[in-house]
């Protein structure tokens, strides 16, 4: 039996020791060198060939990932790691670093309990190092820190080891302070960094060698020998006196918590059921005996096996031929095959119990972020809230019209595969929209369509989703009629505070507000929302809300699921442009109703409540909001001014330039819409001698004199007639 087969047959032993497993993340900024890293883990745990080790990136087997260099997908390996004589099932994920995919790092940290966070000692910590700490805290998840290619400070750098140590100290204080700012009340202190225990370590993840503080006083190894090796160009000898995998497994064993220990912090957190019954308790104890609960954080598309659903197990064990409920979805889905993950090899056996993640057949209701149990009535798990939205898209067409039954299949499964792909299907204009985070999460997506799927495909150039939103109240109450004129409802909208689109986008208000009313009313007023207004809460969509601050009407309350179809319609797409609403407050503040149910149904109600909305948001000063990036740009000195030119074509606005030895870094934000092909622009404005990337920011809104313009084309685009309708026209 080789070392491989003998890993994987220990693995599945440990499988129940809950003490002895240990879930983790990989995440960092793009080009810190995550992938490498994790290769050398599962190479040195005997999972793949150590001279392949960083060459082969076993978790990087995407043919685009490997042509661009870069990780797109969040992979998992599953690999058994011994520390004094006992065994540890370590299963790891390594996530995309790039701004385009950070969705996947959102969805994996749901997954884990514990993350190690990698930092470039030349770079030090980036913008997207600051996002994988947040994503990682939002999700209670316990980051620990590695310094990655501390060889090039050595040997490209000349620093001296007194120069590498001051560089050290500053990379972990800014980590402590980036990990201070976001951190919840209970773990204060507690998860800081610090060298002395153990819970920073520094090495080279392409030379395979890494060190800290407890290996150091294991193999009297010190900062000077480990200076001396580098500078003699010796790392071989020093990758087999201190392999990386063992003294970052020892790391990760020793500081990062068990999911019996993290559940007990981490449930009450992601899940707002009722914590005594028998699910709740199950999940917070990690029993495999309880009902079953797994979170799906991903959905590979098999050529083979179809879909499989990968996700972390909260509570119970799932196992072959079972019958399972995923939560919102009418049937039940047959479990066909149980399987762990090493990089691109599936191993089947027989079941996967609470505390571990699970690869699986057949469960094809679920997309990522599904909540699978075996009582259909449970409650789901809360949704995972992702650090950016969709900015970007593009039409797609089938290039023969004999595919289109086809083209909407593989849309489908791509926005399955991938929630951060947004799909929107129009049977009647036959145009299909895709949006994403980027250009460059579009490209690779159109990429898998034409080589994954065998599609021809025609796309048209990127265009910039806005929303839409008001910039007053409504001056008066806007009357909506339904066409039998029986019945009327009065609308008033307002500009909702930031405080509360933030709480919503945060997911600090439960889902389902209807079912928990009095806690919504509560977050609300402490957030500064009138009190009336905030009872009469009874819907949520995306960053909108609708309340009901009307008293004693009579038959309001049947028509209130209507109301909320009419609500969810408008604020999907807008009366300006047809974009989704955000920021918007609804008040129903009066109704009229017919006595007799028959004429009040879906047909008059939805029509005038829908209108209502409509002439409300067109009398409240509607305008547009544009998405918005942070630019980062280091670039040296001489071409400085080339760089800055090429952002000051583009509507940016600098925030901050400081220079750095010999580089002047600028941060500035800029419109999206007015990024697309900057990549290239700069580039060849610069010689290709910078370095930059990206950060989304949210929506601003959109400078008035573009105002018009930007109506006017988005309205043709879309096929609809130049002028948004007055608010005349919605009074029926």
């Amino acid at each position: 039996m080789g070392r491989k087969e003998e890993n994987i047959q220990k693995a599945t032993t440990l499988m129940n020791k809950l003490d002895h497993i240990r879930n983790i993340g990989i995440a960092a900024h793009i080009d810190h060198g995550k992938t490498t890293f994790s290769d050398n883990l599962i190479a040195g745990c005997g999972m793949m060939s150590e001279d392949l080790a960083g060459k082969q990136l076993v978790l990087d087997y995407d043919e685009q990932e490997q042509a661009r260099g870069i990780t797109i997908n969040a992979a998992s390996a599953s690999m058994v790691h011994n520390v004094d004589g006992q065994d540890y099932l370590i299963n790891l994920i390594d996530t995309p670093g790039h701004v385009d995919f950070g969705g996947d790092v959102t969805r994996a940290m749901r997954a884990v309990d514990g993350c190690i966070i990698v930092v470039c000692a030349v770079e030090g910590a980036m913008p997207q190092t600051e996002t994988v700490i947040r994503q990682a805290i939002r999700e209670k998840v316990q980051p620990v820190l590695f310094i990655n290619k501390v060889d090039r400070l050595i040997n490209e750098l000349r620093v001296t080891p007194e120069e590498m140590q001051n560089r050290f100290i500053k990379i972990i204080n800014k980590f402590n302070e980036l990990l201070d700012r976001v951190i919840p009340e209970e773990f204060k202190g507690k998860w800081n960094v610090k060298v002395e225990n153990g819970t920073v370590a520094f090495g080279s993840a392409f030379h395979n060698w890494a060190v800290s503080v407890p290996r150091m006083k294991k193999t009297n190894l010190g900062f000077k020998d480990v200076y001396n090796y580098c500078k003699n160009n010796d790392q071989k000898s020093l990758a087999k006196r201190s392999p990386i995998h063992e003294v970052v497994l020892d790391m990760v064993i020793q500081h990062l918590p068990p999911p019996n220990v993290a559940q007990k912090y981490r449930i009450p957190h992601i899940w707002r059921g009722d914590l005594t019954s028998s699910l709740g308790k199950s999940m917070v104890e990690c029993n495999e005996n309880g009902p079953l609960a797994l979170m799906v954080t991903k959905i590979i598309l098999d050529p083979h096996a179809g879909e499989v659903a990968i996700g972390r197990m909260f509570s119970g064990k799932i196992q072959r031929g079972q019958e399972l409920y995923v939560i919102g979805m009418p049937n039940k889905n047959r479990v066909q095959q149980v399987n762990v993950m090493v990089g691109p090899d599936r191993i089947p056996i027989d079941y996967v119990s609470a505390g571990n993640i699970v690869a699986a057949t057949g469960i094809r209701d679920a997309i990522a972020g599904s909540t699978v149990t075996d009582n259909p009535d449970a409650e789901p798990f809360e949704r995972i809230v992702h650090v950016s939205e969709p900015v970007v898209t593009v039409a797609v067409e089938a290039k023969n019209m004999k595919d289109l039954p086809k083209l909407v299949e593989v849309l489908r499964l791509i926005s399955k595969a991938d929630p951060s792909i947004q799909v929107q299907i129009n049977q009647e204009t036959g145009e299909n929209l895709m949006s994403g985070m980027g250009e460059l999460h579009l490209e690779i997506t159109e990429y898998r369509i034409r080589n994954d799927h065998k599609m021809e495909i025609v796309c048209s150039e990127p265009i910039v989703v806005y929303r839409e939103t008001v910039s007053k109240p409504s001056p008066y109450k806007f009357e909506g009629k339904s066409p039998n004129k029986h019945n009327r409802f009065y609308i008033e909208v307002e500009p909702m505070p930031d405080t509360i689109v933030k709480a919503i986008y945060n997911n600090e208000l439960p889902e389902n507000v209807k079912k928990y009313k009095k806690e919504t009313a509560k977050i609300l007023q402490d957030l500064g929302m009138d009190k009336e207004v905030a009872k009469g809460v009874f819907g949520v969509h995306g960053l909108n809300i609708i309340t009901d601050t009307t008293k004693g009407i009579q038959h309001l309350f049947e028509t209130r699921d209507l109301i909320m179809e009419a609500f969810d319609e408008v604020m999907k797409s807008g009366p300006t442009v047809s974009e989704p609403c955000q920021g918007i407050l609804v008040k129903l503040v009066d109704a009229k109703l017919h006595e007799d149910a028959i004429h009040r149904g879906p047909a008059q109600v939805i029509p005038a409540a829908r209108n209502a909305i409509y002439g409300a948001i067109t009398i409240s000063e509607p305008t547009l909001l544009e998405p918005m990036q942070k630019v980062f740009i280091s670039t040296p000195q001489e071409i400085m001014g080339d760089a800055s030119r090429e952002l000051n074509s583009r509507r940016s606005e600098v925030k901050d330039m400081k220079t750095v030895g010999d580089s002047v870094e600028i941060e500035a934000k800029a419109p999206v819409a007015e990024m697309f092909g900057f990549a290239s622009a700069i580039r060849s404005a610069t010689g290709g001698r910078v370095l930059w990337n990206t950060e989304n920011m949210g929506f601003e809104p959109l400078p008035r004199n573009l105002r018009d313009d930007v109506i006017k084309k988005i309205r043709e685009r879309k096929g609809l007639k130049p002028e948004p309708y007055p608010a005349e026209y919605y009074m029926g």
